[in-house]
């Protein structure tokens, strides 16, 4: 029985959309879905589930942080069967050529956090993207003359931090952005034989100090959307 998801077998489909807000769901199921059903609002963590392109597909919030969205990863995948997860979230570039409006690609997520240090004893493991999700990211991106950049995020558990240098360590071994989720969602995907991947939109810069409006997010965040609805329902 799903303790954070107050769904029934059956209501949510095998691929999800994760972004960390839940109003940003229901943006995506209000503005892409058709015949669209909300599934949960336990803890005020909406979740949905409707059709795109003919294809159902869900849409959940996930809060923010690795171990919030470490619960729902592990409730969609071991209590409903979910096989697909894409999170859909913003991200700060530590690279130059990294800019703001830019769609970011994880292919795989550092972390300062201890989740994973716990969990391999000490050991180091590197979680990474579903290889397909991330070709087919690339490729329909470029069908689309999207701008993104593909590489390494960080997955870090501070926001705000008592050392405002401390991403410059990250940036010189080639992190393009810095998040909060990922790391935890390739691993859980990892474990449980799930795809996963992580699309961000670049909100702001470290580097230059640029800041998007909200009007930018909004046409940004919808890019980064549409990109996502596609992946979920393409196979």
């Amino acid at each position: 029985m799903s303790i954070h998801i107050g769904a029934e077998k059956g209501d949510i489909a095998e691929a999800v959309l994760l972004p960390g807000d839940p109003l940003r769901a229901e943006f995506v199921a209000d503005t892409y879905l058709e015949g669209v059903e909300c599934y949960n609002r336990v803890r005020g963590m909406l979740g949905f589930t409707g059709t795109w392109n003919g294809k159902r597909v869900s849409v959940q919030g996930t809060g923010m942080g690795q171990p919030s969205l470490s619960i729902y990863v592990n409730e969609l995948i071991r209590e409903f069967g979910v096989k697909t997860l894409l999170r859909i979230g913003s991200c700060g570039s530590i690279q130059k050529e990294v800019a703001v409006r830019d769609i970011v690609v994880a292919m795989s997520a550092s972390s300062d956090s201890a989740m994973n240090e716990q969990r391999f004893r000490g050991m180091q493991y590197a979680p990474t993207a579903d290889p397909a999700l991330f070709a087919a990211a690339l490729a329909l991106a470029k069908q689309r003359n999207l701008e993104v950049r593909a590489g390494s995020v960080l997955a870090t558990d501070t926001f705000y931090t008592d050392d405002p240098e401390s991403w410059k360590l990250w940036a010189e071994y080639g992190v393009l952005a810095l998040e909060m989720e990922s790391a935890a969602l390739y691993t859980l995907a990892a474990k449980y034989r799930a795809r996963a991947l992580t699309l961000l939109t670049v909100s702001d810069s470290l580097i230059s100090g640029d800041l998007m409006s909200a009007e930018e997010r909004q046409s940004s965040f919808t890019e980064m959307a549409e990109l996502a609805l596609d992946l979920a329902t393409s196979g």
